[in-house]
């Protein structure tokens, strides 16, 4: 019977979920967006990921701050953020932050490197009638 190591293994997942929401908190707190983006990224979380970057736009020079923290992120995050700028895009209240996002993307962002995105067709097909 292996229920009980089941049981065991779900609750520390749930736990080790909880101690890196907690940590997320503290980082939006301590405004330490970097490290923010990069964890809600990898938790995928858009809503969270949208939340962050609206923190960040509200700072004075925000654009700037934007750009400094996505030109440090890896190429599989910089995928995810594409990924869930699709979606706020589609949204008018999400729709700055998202381009402020594809702009930093476009502007730092090699065509070359760009088209090595996976999903990147999928992507601009779904930009273009928003954009």
């Amino acid at each position: 019977d292996v229920t009980e190591i089941e049981e065991k293994e779900a609750q520390a997942k749930q736990e080790e979920q909880i101690m890196k929401e907690q940590e997320l908190s503290n980082l939006l707190h301590e405004k330490r967006y970097l490290k923010a983006l990069g964890l809600a990224i990898s938790l995928d979380r858009p809503h969270t990921v949208l939340t962050v970057v609206k923190a960040i736009l509200k700072e004075p020079e925000g654009r700037r701050h934007l750009e400094e923290n996505i030109v440090w992120l890896r190429k599989d995050q910089k995928e995810a953020m594409l990924g869930f700028l699709v979606t706020w895009n589609t949204n008018s209240r999400n729709c700055h932050e998202a381009q402020a996002v594809m702009e930093t993307l476009l502007k730092h962002e090699a065509p070359d490197s760009l088209l090595q995105f996976s999903g990147i067709k999928s992507a601009v097909e779904s930009l273009l009638p928003y954009t």
